[in-house]
């Protein structure tokens, strides 16, 4: 009973530890015209992507801007263009944090990004399924991967929404854009 008590009081430091942990992970809530979508940002996996993804939130980079790419069993991809498929300025491009650690398994926000490692700015996106072929395998070009940097934990439906949607080709000639824009009519942090 004794050790039971003690090995008691012992855990709770860390459990409180972890708790302050995860509240200290910024909270951005999205507000779409299919929902509201609210993402837990994990500063100690991706302390670049995060600090970039706020620094577009805090600014009001996405308000108003759409979900312009959809393809239904794999992921959703936001934050680069508006409803008229107009390409907003964005900031310098971040240093990739892909990590075998940080997989880029369902429900997780990602950095998109072009063939060019460091090339991420302000588009992401949230992983339909586990999407494997996306983590990181090695440190070269094609096996360094996509940095995921939170993860959604309320609207997963409303994301399972937007994965619906009809999608075609989009009037830059882009393929997978929703025929009717999915708009982020907010981002803010909580």
């Amino acid at each position: 009973m004794r050790s039971t008590l003690l090995s008691l009081l012992l855990t709770i430091p860390l459990l409180l530890s972890s708790l302050s942990m995860a509240q200290d992970n910024p909270i951005v809530v999205m507000e779409t015209s299919k929902g509201t979508i609210q993402v837990e940002l994990w500063a100690d996996e991706a302390p670049i992507s995060v600090e970039n993804f706020l620094r577009y939130t805090d600014n009001g980079f996405f308000d108003g801007m759409i979900f312009h790419r959809v393809i239904p069993g794999f992921m959703v991809q936001g934050g680069g263009f508006s409803p008229s498929m107009a390409q907003k300025s964005t900031y310098e491009a971040i240093k990739n944090e892909a990590s075998a650690a940080v997989p880029n398994d369902r429900g997780t926000l990602a950095m998109a990004r072009t063939n060019v490692v460091d090339s991420a700015t302000a588009q992401f996106f949230v992983n339909l399924v586990d999407n494997d072929f996306l983590n990181q395998t090695n440190k070269t070009p094609s096996g360094f991967g996509y940095a995921v940097f939170g993860e959604v934990i309320e609207g997963m439906d409303v994301v399972d929404a937007i994965a619906k949607v009809e999608t075609g080709t989009g009037s830059n000639g882009f393929p997978n854009v929703p025929v009717e824009p999915v708009i982020i009519i907010s981002a803010k942090r909580q």
